[in-house]
């Protein structure tokens, strides 16, 4: 490959680390040659190679070294003598005597094979036997649609048949072709052992990478995948003859007892009556071999053995599968498979034909178990999300005061069902991930095995209907709050009256002081800026998940090896990742963090650094503005704002005063019931006080209304200010119990009512307001709904990465879609609460 240095003839190797670290000594005068080794000096008997090594003539081969193995001063050439004494004669490479072909021993008693026997195929046949005719047999490749005929079987296919004419104990062809060309796997049974890591190391040696990449795929429970292209013209030169190779398992019984397993192969070539029967899905109809070969560029060769061949037949995908043995819990599996696919390449251009071949170990259990587990947990849950979806459904129901069962419920449930149903989604794929996750990286003896691609289809598809379910959620949530409707109660009064010119009339009249509109536009401003308020930072989620993934290297343990380090050697083989472990590893670093923020958020931010929604309710009562919005028609929020001063409308010195009589308790408390301090509050209003509200929030919310203040018409904006008044004052004359028939009672939720989230009690003649302690209004915000975008967010990030294979992307595009509803949602809020407040939408930031 030109990545490393050799020494010069007549020079002997001193060392060598590999590369260009090599160290030359020129030999002596009197021991010039060198040895086959290249690391000694040795006098030879004959005369020397182009390599500076010893050479001795035809027949004859090359001893360097005694039966000890100590070097001798001077080689000597031996002859393989081929009579009766030995009948053994010089190997292909010169380097030992083999055996001479068994026919030429019983045939002629040496190993030439003299007349008048017959000489065939490169077997020697006696006389006297009657043999069958010559035959010309094409060599067919089904995958090209060819048929060439191959000089390989032209000199050979004849002798092959005579041999089973006279004995139908010869070997067959596969077997005779490995002795003709002397390159046959493992020779005899005491050799096995010994050969076996060698071939092993063979089937993917196709592809070249180092030895420690390349020993990865031999480590038990890593799963091991490798793909290259190769030039046809290495192919050709690397593999000119085929080899055939017998694949065994080396295995050490209880008692210590080494013994070895002949493996199974399944060529997915292999035609039997003309159908292809190990591709088949059913493993019954299968037909499985021993023996396999990764080149053969030898049968493809029309008119010369020595010519480059026309076709060739490459082993391009090579797979080893190790079944798990059910319910084991020592490691037991069995026999590992061998999937073998041939390809055929009609060679044209060898120097720019590029060959893609594949080499992959795969680890494999019956997922029955776990399957069945899956569906238990998915039928129990379920059921359970449905009884959770028909409450909600019920409660629904209630809140908007029809009894009817109609498409509108149906499709409500089914919203609130996708709901609950991801959740199950969501508790189950995390469950499985961190059970694979763990019990896979922390065994000990071999139990279980990860779910193949394949096997993990099924858990993909739980992930991607939990994020589609998710998403619908999130946007029914979306849609909710930005439809919601809401009012801002202004409790301020005038401060007596003033002069007024009246244009026309060329006099003045007394009229009241207007109210300063300055403190409902900062309030609902402040409103505004809360609707996006979470108890997380996305930002932050975002970037120290992929820390821990990326930088960390948390993603390490998705891969699919038995190793539980976080980092890995460049160096060294890296494993595929599992779809499963990376889902597990990026969902709980998420829900962790999340879940830590929260906790952070709730424990330490909100008690002494700053808590936005109390804060906001402690401006409603600074400003003497009270909040009134409706989440369904008859359900809904109140915040009570009005405060205990009497004016919020003051200069400084005043607002100062009526703080610290607050904070020194010389005044009253800011509840809605004298002497409380409840301020918030859930409200089941009666459908009397709804269609009254209704009637005039028509007039204020028309189409050319307070949405279009500088286009509208001088009647219709003021019709609308009127409008707004009217609203003003029935909220508030509403809130004071002025209206007898359309009056509120105030009471406490019971345990149940809380825990299911329905009302029992139904306002049928008086509305009823529930105190909230705990600032549930927040369910209209992302605030109250942080679980939900924790989720889908989780969803979203795994759901991208499963896809991709890609964190950092993930991280990205999560981040992004984050900012883009954020964007939304803040437009969309601002224009209904503009439209629903008669506050211009410019003053909202």
């Amino acid at each position: 490959l030109g990545t490393s240095c050799v020494c010069l003839p007549g020079f002997q190797m001193n060392s060598n680390n590999g590369g260009a670290d090599i160290i030359c000594k020129k030999c002596p005068e009197d021991k010039k040659g060198v040895t086959k080794d290249g690391w000694n000096c040795i006098s030879c008997p004959g005369g020397l190679t182009a390599e500076g090594k010893c050479h001795c003539p035809p027949g004859h081969i090359l001893v360097e070294r005694d039966i000890n193995g100590a070097l001798l001063s001077q080689a000597t050439c031996k002859l393989c003598d081929g009579t009766e004494n030995s009948f053994t004669v010089a190997n292909a490479l010169g380097n030992r005597c083999v055996r001479c072909e068994p026919t030429f021993i019983n045939t002629s008693r040496s190993c030439a094979c003299l007349e008048p026997n017959t000489l065939t195929g490169g077997l020697c046949f006696s006389s006297t036997g009657n043999f069958p005719p010559p035959m010309i047999s094409p060599a067919r490749y089904g995958e090209l649609g060819m048929s060439i005929t191959s000089e390989w079987f032209a000199r050979y296919l004849h002798s092959s048949a005579a041999a089973c004419w006279v004995s139908k104990n010869m070997p067959t062809l596969p077997r005779l072709a490995q002795e003709l060309y002397m390159h046959r796997a493992c020779a005899s049974q005491h050799l096995f052992l010994n050969c076996h890591v060698r071939h092993m190391y063979r089937l993917a040696s196709l592809c070249p990478d180092t030895e420690t990449r390349l020993n990865a795929a031999y480590s038990f429970g890593t799963t091991y995948r490798q793909d290259c292209v190769i030039p046809v013209s290495k192919i050709l030169t690397d593999f000119p003859t085929p080899i055939f190779y017998d694949l065994y398992l080396e295995y050490t019984d209880e008692n210590q007892h080494q013994y070895i397993w002949a493996l199974p192969v399944l060529n997915l070539n292999l035609q039997h009556n003309k159908i292809f029967v190990n591709q088949d899905s059913n493993s019954g109809k299968w037909l499985l071999t021993r023996r396999i070969f990764l080149v053969d560029a030898l049968s493809g060769r029309e008119n010369d053995l020595g010519s480059q061949p026309r076709l060739i037949r490459i082993a391009t995908r090579i797979s080893l599968s190790i079944h798990l043995v059910p319910n084991t819990k020592k490691g037991n599996i069995y026999p590992p498979l061998i999937t073998i696919g041939y390809s055929d390449i009609d060679v044209k251009d060898p120097t720019s034909q590029l060959v893609k071949v594949s080499f992959s170990v795969e680890y494999e259990m019956n997922q029955e178990e776990a399957r069945i587990q899956t569906d238990i947990a998915l039928g129990v849950l379920g059921g359970l999300a449905v009884l959770t979806s028909l409450l909600k459904t019920a409660g629904w129901k209630r809140r908007i005061g029809s009894p009817m069962i109609d498409l509108q419920t149906v499709m409500r449930f089914m919203v609130y069902y996708a709901g609950d149903l991801t959740n199950v989604f969501v508790i189950i794929t995390v469950a499985t991930g961190l059970y694979w996750l763990i019990f896979f990286k922390a065994q000990k003896a071999v139990s279980v095995f990860l779910p193949t691609p394949t096997q993990e289809e099924r858990f993909g598809t739980f992930v991607g209907c939990a994020f589609a379910l998710k998403a619908l959620q999130f946007l029914h949530k979306l849609v909710s709050q930005v439809t919601i409707d809401i009012f801002f109660i202004d409790w301020e009064r005038p401060k007596g009256k003033v002069l007024k010119a009246v244009e026309g009339e060329g006099g003045v009249r007394s009229a009241t002081v207007p109210v300063s509109i300055w403190r409902t536009y900062f309030v609902a401003n402040e409103w505004n800026e809360i609707q996006t308020v979470r108890k997380i930072n996305p930002l932050f989620q975002v970037l120290t998940v992929l820390f821990f993934l990326e930088v960390v290297g948390f993603k390490n343990l998705a891969l699919m090896d038995s190793s539980s380090s976080l980092s890995r050697d460049p160096s060294s083989y890296i494993a595929p990742y599992s779809r499963i472990l990376r889902y597990a590893v990026s969902s709980a670093l998420w829900l962790v963090i999340g879940m830590i923020q929260i906790v952070f958020f709730a424990v330490f931010y909100e008690r002494f650094i700053e808590d936005k929604i109390r804060q906001f309710v402690d401006l409603c009562s600074m400003s003497n503005i009270s909040v009134f919005l409706l989440s369904h028609k008859c359900f809904g929020y109140y915040i009570h704002g009005r405060s205990v001063h009497g004016h919020a409308d003051t200069n400084m010195e005043e607002m100062n005063m009526n703080l610290k009589r607050e904070a020194e308790n010389l005044c009253s408390q800011r509840g809605l019931v004298p002497n409380t301090e409840g301020q918030t509050f859930q409200i089941a209003i009666s459908s009397q006080m709804r269609q009254h509200y209704d009637r005039i929030h028509e007039t204020l919310t028309r189409k050319n209304g307070p949405a279009r203040l500088l286009s509208s018409s001088a009647s219709t904006f003021e019709q609308s200010i009127k409008a707004y008044n009217t609203m003003n004052k029935f909220l508030g004359s509403f809130i004071d119990h002025v209206h007898k028939d359309m009056d509120y009672f105030i009471k406490d939720k019971l345990l149940l009512e809380k825990i299911l989230g329905i009302e029992f009690m139904e306002p049928m003649e008086k509305s009823i307001f529930y105190n909230d302690d705990g600032y549930s209004f927040s369910s209209v915000l992302y605030y109250g709904n942080e679980a939900t975008l924790l989720i889908y967010d989780l969803l979203f990030f795994c759901v991208v990465d499963l896809a991709c294979q890609n964190f950092i992307l993930a991280a990205f595009l999560t981040y992004l879609q984050q900012e883009v509803f954020k964007f939304i949602r803040n437009i969309v809020g601002q224009k209904n609460l503009a439209s629903k407040t008669l506050v211009d939408q410019r003053f909202l930031i």
